[in-house]
């Protein structure tokens, strides 16, 4: 059965598994209006250079097995290195206590089934939860009326988590083509800080859809870098919706590091509701072979005194294909914004290919605004001057593509996910030097 069918016949079904049923009329409403928007197709202006067709005419499972195998040493491999960082792990859409490590204190910490579940944590759920999801979009719809499970985080005022918190979800044991649809929340209250690691991992050869959708809250003079390391499967798509709503004085961080995954797609939305706010999106994407990827970014600056920055890397080889869609808009409150968007990519094969199309609305009259793009190869010279002092071709040409990519990768704070990165790229150019 095509997947639509599947969504809109499955959900009475699906309701019948809760424990919870507050949200049973919220579902419905959730349902009823992805029926009426359905899948995007090219012929939406958002998706005009990436066609789901692929994705969304495949049929899928929406009750996954919760068997699976995964012990920790088999978690090994997906660490970073991270021994004394925190991990959240879910498996097959359900939270692994076994697999979990969780050290911190002072923080209500919770999955969305526990948030769900227990009327002490009510009033805090609702008052965040899908308050700022855009409900115009279908997959989030879509993940409304199908979510399970997922990580909560609510972080006291002043309170700093000194551990990076990783938050896996992993795929198993599953007998047939399986779609989750994953939740994450994160409030970090005033004056307080923290870092959050996701990553997507199917360990099957059965095709996984994820439909991922986040909201991050942070209050003045809270400090939030949520990064996001995509390198899954040939056999896992992902459509990722992050929304972040920031008061004065409050500086979030979203950086997408995009290696693997049949197609992805990224929908990054930064909600400024406050003065001296600072917003910064970076990303990095290597693929090749058949792969996809597409960012869609948007920036609104509805106050004054406001900055964002926003920085692009793309490196594509083989018959890769690449998007960034990057938007800012600027209220005629906005007065001495300062954005920043940039965009640049690197072309390895003549079958790659990439479409980049950054755009700037002004409102305001006293701004500093400035986007740009640039597609093209890397430089002859300089790579004869490598070779010339004994550097291999695909050395030289790895050295040049790190250079190219590090000013992206500048403000991680957490080393071991920067020697991930730096791995990560090596991996993809097929050299074995360390960079």
């Amino acid at each position: 059965m095509p997947l639509f069918e599947t969504i809109t016949d499955s959900h009475i079904a699906f309701l019948e598994t809760l424990r919870h049923r507050f949200l049973d009329q919220v579902r419905i409403e959730a349902l009823s209006q992805f029926q009426s928007q359905g899948f995007p197709t090219k012929k939406d202006e958002e998706y005009k250079y990436t066609n789901l067709r692929e994705v969304t005419e495949k049929e899928y499972n929406l009750f996954p097995s919760t068997h699976h195998s995964l012990d920790p040493k088999a978690l090994e491999p997906y660490l970073l290195g991270e021994e004394h960082f925190d991990r959240i792990v879910f498996v097959n859409g359900i939270l692994s206590k076994e697999l979990s490590q969780i050290s911190i204190e002072n923080v209500e910490y919770m999955t969305f089934k526990h948030a769900l579940n227990d009327s002490a944590y009510r009033e805090v759920f609702e008052k965040y939860f899908n308050t700022i999801a855009n409900r115009n979009l279908s997959f989030v719809n879509l993940n409304l009326a199908y979510f399970r499970e997922g990580f909560f985080m609510k972080i006291p005022k002043n309170v700093v988590i000194e551990k990076p918190i990783h938050v896996f979800y992993f795929s198993q044991d599953q007998d047939f083509n399986t779609l989750y649809n994953t939740r994450n929340l994160l409030v970090v209250e005033e004056g307080a800080k923290v870092e959050v690691i996701e990553s997507h991992h199917n360990l099957d050869e059965r095709y996984v859809l994820t439909n991922s959708v986040t909201e991050i809250f942070t209050y003045p003079n809270a400090k939030a870098d949520w990064h996001k390391l995509q390198n899954d499967s040939e056999f896992a798509f992902l459509v990722d919706h992050t929304f972040a709503k920031q008061h004065t004085d409050s500086t979030a961080t979203v950086n997408t590091f995009s290696f693997g995954g049949k197609l992805t797609r990224n929908n990054l939305d930064f909600i400024q509701d406050g003065e001296n706010i600072h917003s910064f999106m970076n990303g990095i994407t290597i693929i090749g072979g058949q792969q996809l990827v597409d960012h869609h970014t948007a920036v609104h600056h509805n106050q004054p005194h406001c900055e964002s920055y926003q920085n692009y890397k793309g490196i594509f080889k083989d018959q890769a294909h690449g998007v960034f869609n990057g938007k800012v808009f600027v209220d005629k409150l906005a007065q001495k914004t300062n954005a920043y968007q940039q965009n640049n990519n690197v072309l390895l094969s003549e079958g790659a290919s990439i479409d980049t199309k950054p755009q700037l609305e002004i409102f305001a009259d006293d701004v500093k605004c400035s986007h740009g793009c640039t597609v093209g190869q890397l430089n002859n010279d300089a790579l004869f001057y490598l070779q010339a002092r004994g550097i291999s071709k695909k050395e030289a040409q790895a050295l040049l593509l790190y250079a190219f990519a590090n000013d992206a990768m500048e403000n991680i704070d957490i080393e071991p996910l920067k020697n991930k990165i730096s791995d990560l790229l090596a991996e993809k150019l097929e050299v074995s030097i360390s960079l």
